[in-house]
């Protein structure tokens, strides 16, 4: 093992360090940006917390570097961290194995209220067109059983699901990117969003989804798809959750 994996290998919890160990071929973060990426994440959970759930769906970078820089419960981003989140959001994904196709080319990109609709007791919000009208249609076809569990997310709270995935994992770009869509590559950004039943929890995000009454008759329905099926040419896991707005 190289000195740059060793020192990775030192900074992770023994199961990450077994497992790191094992899947050696995988992409890592260098030490530092390991270190980096914890005071990362703690930031963007500051910021979620001041502002709010349902706003940090929406939230722009520029008003995530406003806040920070104003209301010292957030504090400033820093020169590291700011770096981190340029490599996330511009470097090519493909070496890390995931090759679907880029959605935002703006980091500072901008969601306005005026095109989005916030769904009740979701605290998340579906675009207007095609996406609030396909999940409305969700609801009538399949049932009230069914509950928006992601729906827009901006650049920011993108990146905030990404970090905080290779926080949980130990750093594995490979894995993360496997997991969770890079920040400029999400379709939550532009159209797609998420279902599950409600009360399930965290379940609606694991492959039982798809063992469930509603997934056999959404798959029937000819107005959505399925973004991401088992085996998909982007690299992404079986989300059978996440709905592709067609």
């Amino acid at each position: 093992m190289n000195r740059r994996l060793f020192l990775t290998t030192l900074s992770l919890s023994p199961l990450f360090a077994n497992e790191f160990v094992q899947s050696n071929k995988d992409i890592f973060l260098s030490y530092q940006e390991h270190k980096t990426l914890k005071r990362l994440d703690a930031r963007f959970t500051r910021l979620r917390g001041y502002i709010g759930f349902a706003n940090f769906n929406l939230v722009s970078f520029d008003e995530a570097l406003y806040y920070a820089r104003n209301y010292p419960t957030i504090g400033t981003f820093l020169d590291d961290e700011l770096s981190l989140i340029e490599k996330f959001f511009y470097e090519e994904p493909k070496a890390y194995g995931f090759y679907g196709a880029k959605t935002c080319k703006n980091l500072n990109n901008k969601v306005s209220k005026k095109d989005v609709v916030k769904i009740p007791y979701t605290g998340h919000y579906l675009f207007k067109g095609k996406p609030l009208e396909d999940y409305d249609k969700l609801l009538e076809d399949v049932g009230d059983s069914l509950i928006l569990t992601s729906g827009v997310r901006n650049i920011v709270k993108q990146l905030s699901l990404y970090v905080n995935k290779l926080k949980r994992n130990g750093g594995n770009i490979t894995k993360a990117s496997i997991d969770i869509a890079p920040p400029a590559y999400s379709y939550h950004t532009i159209s797609d969003f998420d279902v599950g039943l409600r009360g399930w929890g965290y379940k609606n995000f694991t492959e039982e989804f798809a063992t469930t009454t509603e997934f056999k008759m959404m798959i029937e329905l000819p107005y959505i798809n399925m973004r991401y099926k088992k085996d998909n040419s982007d690299g992404v896991r079986f989300e059978p959750w996440h709905v592709e707005v067609i």
